[in-house]
């Protein structure tokens, strides 16, 4: 994120795989970190909580703007970051997803990275990205925007539903899913997940 510039978290040559793989790294000796619940209340080690830092690398604020730096930025010099983070005991740490992607189904909280991460598994699929989208009942449902390798153009909604049913728990399998060519994304390569939203609306009404 562009409101810090330092190296929060990293891995090192002697890790396990599940460390590499499965987590961002162990902390840094050079900043402070806490993962806090909405209170602001710090959580113990092993539960989700939004991951705050401190230190030399982060910025001083937002240009003119000074109720926007009040909203992530203490006066003793927290930053909060928006990920839903787990800090582990041994200092490393996994993001969960970003708090204001948090899809609310029902009363279940899903955070799409978790689901992405997971369709992007599977031998067909290329790239997954999932957003909220309005439910009547529920409030809030999944819908799963897919993209297939080349020659998998066969593959069908129904057979990533197949994929996901017994792997992830049913609430969490998108209700919508879309299966599409390419993403909109910006000059950077970062997806702009609110024209997905966009899209789904325009093709509802």
């Amino acid at each position: 994120m562009s409101e810090y510039t330092g190296l929060s978290f990293s891995s090192f040559p002697e890790d396990v795989d599940e460390e590499v793989f499965h987590t961002v790294g162990y902390i840094q000796d050079h900043i402070e970190v806490k993962v806090i619940d909405p209170r602001g209340n710090v959580v113990p080690f092993g539960t989700a909580g939004e991951l705050c830092v401190r230190g030399y690398f982060t910025m001083m604020g937002y240009w003119d703007d000074e109720e926007k730096t009040k909203e992530v930025l203490s006066a003793d010099g927290w930053l909060r970051t928006g990920d839903q983070f787990i800090l582990q005991p041994n200092g490393y740490g996994k993001i969960v997803g970003r708090l204001k992607e948090m899809i609310i189904r029902g009363g279940e909280n899903i955070f799409p990275r978790e689901i992405e991460n997971f369709l992007a598994t599977c031998p067909e699929i290329n790239e997954a990205y999932i957003v909220g989208v309005p439910d009547e009942r529920l409030g809030e449902e999944m819908c799963a925007f897919v993209h297939l390798h080349r020659g998998c153009e066969s593959f069908t909604e129904q057979d990533i539903r197949d994929f996901c049913n017994g792997k992830i728990a049913h609430f969490k399998i998108p209700r919508y899913i879309e299966i599409v060519q390419e993403f909109p994304k910006t000059v950077s390569g970062k997806i702009q997940k609110f024209q997905l939203q966009q899209q789904f609306r325009q093709k509802e009404k």
